[in-house]
């Protein structure tokens, strides 16, 4: 269960993400001029200190790309190059916004989400009246059938490739597609697939290449 506040952020997450994008090199010539959010989902930290979400953004040119971020209360070590920006919360406070590639809490999330056929957390909304369920604007599916503990040994890296981002652990390679493409040919991998508004049949958002 991912558990949210009704809060503002300032800036916000859209333009805190708009302003790091022009700068990625995986954007595949996608026109970033303007960006808007289609949807988004989230996994569980399992130790309740980090927010995991992946946003799906939509282009002026009308392309949907992928974009995880991890939220932290403190600054991560030795992670200024993941460093998306920092923004304020009204209720937490002061939060670092990292690209969620790089940090080992989302691929953790991310693998053992793909590996043991999961989907998106469930959003719990703090009110003044309680928690109320929110319903996700993407639902998402690993197709795999593991069903146990999935650990990310490290070090960890990721390179661009295209439109993919290549995260290597010490034990398997996870590839997230950044400009998703609707025509993707299958790959005999477990994988991730997303559903949101506008995009109907599943789709392939990341997957696994083991060694």
């Amino acid at each position: 269960m991912a558990l949210l506040h009704q809060a503002t952020l300032t800036p916000t997450k859209l333009e805190l993400l708009s302003s790091w994008l022009s700068s990625q090199p995986w954007l595949d010539g996608a026109d970033t001029s303007a960006v808007t959010s289609v949807g988004a989902y989230r996994f569980d930290d399992p130790d309740g200190e980090v927010g995991i979400e992946t946003h799906l953004l939509k282009t002026a040119d009308g392309r949907t790309l992928q974009v995880p971020v991890t939220y932290r209360a403190a600054p991560l070590s030795n992670a200024e190059s993941l460093l998306i920006g920092t923004t304020q919360h009204s209720v937490l406070g002061k939060r670092w916004v990292y690209d969620g590639c790089g940090d080992v809490v989302y691929v953790t999330a991310l693998a053992a989400t793909i590996l043991n056929g999961g989907h998106e957390a469930p959003l719990d909304v703090v009110t003044d009246d309680g928690l109320v369920r929110r319903e996700a604007t993407t639902k998402v599916s690993g197709s795999g059938t593991h069903h146990g503990e999935v650990n990310v040994r490290e070090p960890l890296t990721y390179e661009s490739r295209g439109s993919e981002t290549h995260v290597k652990a010490d034990n398997f390679e996870l590839v997230l597609v950044r400009v998703i493409n609707e025509e993707s040919v299958d790959v005999p991998h477990d994988e991730l697939r997303g559903t949101w508004v506008g995009q109907y049949n599943p789709i392939r958002l990341a997957f696994i290449i083991a060694p």
